[in-house]
C-alpha cells in the first residue's frame, strides 16, 4: 500500500469548496488513480497540522498515485510526499492508532442510518469494530467533531448532508492481524467518500 501527504493551500478556492464539499475532494483525488477507482480502496482523511492549522490531507491507497494530475500549483503549498508502506502485525501488538469515523446505528422503524451522540455510545461502537476488525482498545480518547453539514453535489443536483464525525485515538492491541490488515486496506465504518474510516497506525 502507498500512503501520500497532501498539504493544501487554504488560501486556493478550489481547496476551501472542497473542504466545504469532501465529496468533491474524493473525485479531485481519483483522478491520481486508474480508472477502475472502485478497485483502489482509496481512503483520505483531512487533518489540520498542529502547530500553523494548514489543512493536510492523508491518502492511502493500494497502488502508487499519480499527484501531476492535481488541479494547478496553487493546490498545494508543497510537493506531496508519498511512499510505499507495509503493515508487519503480529498478534498482541501494540500500536498507537487515529481514526475519524462516522459512528452510527440502524434505526428501529426507518433501518436508516443514525449518528450515535453519546461518548459511551461511540466507544461501544469503536469496540464492536474491534471485534470484526481484529483489535482490542487499551486506551482512547474519543475527540467529538458534531454534527458536520456536507454538500454533495451529482448529476447537476446539489443537496445537503449531515453526518457526525469523531476522532478517536489511543492504543490498541493487534488480537487478529489478517482481520486488522483487512481494517487498514478496507476502512472503517461508513462515509468514506467524505474523508472517514481511515485507520492510522503506529509503533506504540
Amino acid at each position: 500500500m502507498y500512503l501520500s501527504r497532501l498539504i493544501l493551500n487554504p488560501r486556493n478556492r478550489q481547496v476551501r469548496s472542497e473542504l466545504a464539499c469532501p465529496y468533491e475532494m474524493h473525485r479531485t483525488l481519483a483522478h491520481a488513480f486508474a480508472e477502475d477507482y472502485a478497485d483502489e480502496r482509496v481512503l483520505y482523511r483531512v487533518d489540520a497540522e498542529r502547530r500553523t492549522g494548514v489543512p493536510t490531507v492523508l491518502v492511502q491507497s493500494l497502488t502508487e498515485p499519480d499527484w501531476s494530475v492535481l488541479p494547478d500549483d496553487r493546490y498545494l503549498l508543497e510537493p506531496v510526499g508519498s511512499k510505499p508502506f507495509a503493515l508487519g502485525l503480529s498478534r498482541g501488538l501494540l500500536l498507537s492508532f487515529r481514526l475519524r469515523a462516522n459512528p452510527v446505528k440502524r434505526g428501529n422503524k426507518s433501518r436508516q442510518r443514525q449518528g450515535l451522540l453519546e461518548e459511551k455510545d461511540q466507544r461501544a461502537w469503536l469496540d464492536r469494530q474491534g471485534v470484526r476488525c481484529g483489535f482490542q482498545i487499551v486506551r482512547c480518547h474519543a475527540i467529538p467533531e458534531g454534527l458536520q453539514e456536507f454538500l454533495r453535489r451529482s448529476n447537476g443536483d446539489e443537496r445537503t448532508v449531515t453526518l457526525l464525525s469523531v476522532r478517536f485515538e489511543g492504543l490498541l492491541q493487534v488480537t487478529d492481524p489478517d482481520a486488522l490488515s483487512a481494517a487498514v486496506r478496507d476502512g472503517i465504518g461508513p462515509a468514506k467518500a467524505f474523508g472517514f474510516g481511515l485507520l492510522s497506525l503506529a509503533r506504540a
